[in-house]
């Protein structure tokens, strides 16, 4: 049977392999096993029930919560060469009728449906008449009261089940599923737990951090400058929020749409396809955009203001990246997001969930202040497992330095003293440390206190930014009002009274994510071309992944095309001598093109990760003796990427020899130093140790002590 689910992976979607977890996923269901799979978004589910759809007899039904994720999924398949059609409100009742008819004839192999339609009898009545092997629940965690999205409809699905004249094999896959969350869905769906596949929660091509203390719109501006050919969306807390950011983004020049619940249909309907179709790059949002989203290439993930809980936050970020290249999600924190977002969770209608709802911001902002490594935080949330540090994150890669500022404290906590406690907001306290001539300084005869002008070699807008900074350490608290009015903690305090020094870190930089490809854009604009013409979005034609697999492999024939990543049959029988032409012309113009992309997308590191050797093949050169930095040149290889293939080696036990990773003299030293600083963050461990001890030492260190038996 598993080679039957092979041969259908490489068919129809491109792929010689399984993702981790996604077989034993396949296995389970194909022996009849009601099955829960938690994988973490872009990890591949849809796979899970799709290949044992196209292996079961009759039409499988797929019950998926939002219109725009259903028609996206249902695009792919098509693509692909596979019958399968939705049904939901966005269809008139001819074309229900039209598409149940269709069914009952077994037209397709898949069938995606919105949970609301279990609440129609004559629909209920109609799935009654079809034979359906699979019943497959997308985003399942909406089915629990303790997860971040529940909705009641979904309680409705296991009624349905057990209502079918021959009971299906049942499917639940969810990527924010708490072990809460976990036993709510297994228990409403009869799901024996043991048959839970949870292939852990960490996103290994995504790279997390969190801005504070600084302005956060320059740094937005800059960040899109340097990425302007790459798609992203920016989520904003309010539909006020993204009106403006979305203005303002459009006023300097960059491609934005924007998509909110108070926008009419027409206008969200039509700025969400320019986005999918890459008309637009960018789009600003409320989380109300986005869950369905199949667009799988996302490069970037801002969140412009802080999110309600972790659910909603690692499902919003997780939309980087689906197609497994490097991304980035960035959180830019700022303290009063904390009250906007408790605002919002006070006017909830659902009283008794506010408990559990504060609860779940506190763990946000927690996650916000933490100076540990930010993915073993997500993943600590989810799974109540430990993890080595990412080493990705912008945590483990901080290398900026700190300054005192504890005497520019010292001056902006005396100046709210002053002032009154609870009396004025920053705007107003910056203004007085500057010795603006403002009318309302003037009148308040604040330009008197001895505080006035102290800080005038700096901008409001500079002191502005510090106050944000000295708020997000708890030195100054803010209540909110009418306006929202600042005040000294009993931190600041320490800090007036001398009995603590503040440290800040310079701003943090941004930066580009990827160097542009000749070939690459090339093959972009194919694609762009190809998907106007079949109307669908470029990335349901190829992902990125693919294109930049075409960069590397070049194929000149339609068989060494087929061997690229992502690239199945139907696809390559439809769009190869269009993409073939493409390359061939380009090299012919370009007889000097090497690409730069060998490096970032050889598919096994991504897609074929099970069973990818390009790691045994960096071993086999390390066992010949040749150099970590030989070994990087010959392969075109980064020695960040040689290390890992090499420390992957070691934890699959492939390496027996360890001396030449961890040199004996330097272990009692590397021992010591993580029993000082812990294993939370690689850098405090390495300041601990000589020069001469690496990070790849204490990496592969860490790798040797996990593996070592439990005492």
């Amino acid at each position: 049977m598993l080679q039957q689910a092979r041969s259908l992976l490489e068919k129809h979607y491109g792929y010689s392999s399984f993702r981790n977890g996604q077989e034993q996923a396949i296995q389970s269901v194909l022996e009849g096993n009601d099955t829960l799979c938690v994988m973490p978004t872009g990890g591949g589910k849809s796979i899970c029930y799709q290949i044992p759809a196209l292996m079961f007899q009759g039409t499988s039904v797929v019950i998926s919560p939002l219109i725009s994720l259903m028609k996206d999924q249902v695009d792919a398949l098509l693509q692909a060469g596979i019958p399968a059609a939705y049904i939901n409100s966005s269809l008139s009742a001819a074309d229900v009728h039209e598409r149940m008819m269709k069914a009952k004839q077994g037209e397709y192999r898949m069938l995606y449906i919105a949970p609301e339609r279990l609440e129609s009898y004559e629909f209920m009545n109609q799935l009654m008449e079809l034979s359906i092997p699979l019943v497959a629940v997308d985003e399942a965690h909406c089915i629990s009261q303790w997860g971040h999205d529940f909705r009641p409809s979904y309680q409705r699905i296991q009624r349905m089940i057990t209502q079918l004249p021959v009971k299906p094999v049942v499917m639940a896959l969810t990527a924010t599923a708490t072990p809460k969350v976990r036993e709510d869905i297994c228990q409403s769906l009869n799901i024996d737990e043991d048959h839970s596949i949870l292939t852990g929660f960490a996103r290994e091509n995504l790279s997390f951090s969190v801005v504070k203390g600084q302005d956060r719109l320059p740094f937005l501006k800059d960040f899109l400058k340097k990425n302007e050919t790459e798609s992203g969306i920016i989520y904003a807390a309010t539909r006020k929020n993204v009106d403006q950011l979305h203005d303002l983004l459009n006023k300097n020049g960059i491609r934005v749409s924007k998509y909110h619940a108070g926008m009419s249909d027409e206008d969200r309907i039509s700025g969400q396809e320019d986005f999918l179709l890459d008309r637009t790059s960018v789009m600003v949002a409320t989380s109300a955009f986005g869950m369905g989203i199949d667009k799988s290439n996302i490069r970037y993930v801002v969140h412009y203001q802080l999110p309600k809980n972790m659910e909603s936050y690692y499902q919003e970020a997780g939309r980087a990246g689906r197609d497994g290249l490097d991304s980035e999600c960035i959180l830019l924190y700022s303290p009063q997001d904390v009250q906007v977002q408790r605002f919002l969770i006070d006017q909830s209608s659902d009283r008794m969930r506010m408990p559990q709802e504060l609860e779940k911001l506190q763990l946000m902002v927690d996650y916000c202040h933490t100076e540990n490594c930010l993915q073993r935080k997500i993943v600590q949330y989810f799974s109540e497992m430990d993890m080595p540090p990412c080493g990705r994150c912008g945590n483990c890669t901080d290398s900026r330095e700190s300054r005192d500022v504890t005497k520019e404290a010292q001056m902006v906590l005396s100046c709210v003293i002053r002032m009154g406690q609870k009396r004025f907001g920053k705007a107003l306290v910056a203004q007085v440390l500057t010795g603006s001539q403002n009318r309302k300084v003037i009148d308040l005869s604040l330009n008197q206190l001895p505080t006035y002008g102290i800080m005038k070699d700096k901008s409001a807008k500079e002191v502005t930014s510090f106050i944000e900074f000295l708020i997000s350490q708890d030195l100054i608290g803010v209540e909110h009002g009418t306006y929202p009015l600042i005040y000294v903690n009993p931190g600041g305090k320490d800090v007036l009274m001398g009995n603590m020094p503040v440290q800040r870190k310079e701003a943090v930089q941004t930066k580009t994510l990827a160097a542009g490809d000749p070939l690459f854009e090339e093959l972009r604009a194919v694609r762009k071309s190809l998907a106007e013409q079949e109307k669908v979005p470029p990335f349901v034609i190829f992902s990125d992944t693919a294109l930049k697999d075409m960069c590397v492999k070049q194929p000149e024939t339609e068989e060494a095309f087929l061997r690229v990543s992502g690239v199945g049959q139907h696809k390559a029988d439809k769009y190869g001598k269009a993409f073939i032409q493409a390359i061939f012309q380009f090299k012919e113009q370009n007889p000097e093109y090497k690409s730069e992309l060998a490096e970032d997308a050889p598919p096994k590191k991504t897609i074929r990760k099970l069973t990818g050797n390009s790691h045994l093949e960096t071993l086999q050169m390390f066992k010949e003796g040749k150099e970590l930095k030989d070994i990087a040149e010959e392969r075109e290889i980064s020695i960040q990427t040689v290390e890992n293939h090499l420390l992957k080696c070691l934890e699959a036990g492939e390496i027996i020899q360890h001396e030449e990773f961890v040199p004996l003299k330097y272990r009692e030293q590397i021992e010591q130093a993580i029993q000082e600083a812990g294993t939370d963050r690689l850098k405090p461990i390495k300041e601990l140790l000589p020069e001469e001890i690496s990070y790849f030492m204490i990496k592969a260190f860490l790798v040797l002590k996990k593996a070592e038996p439990a005492q």
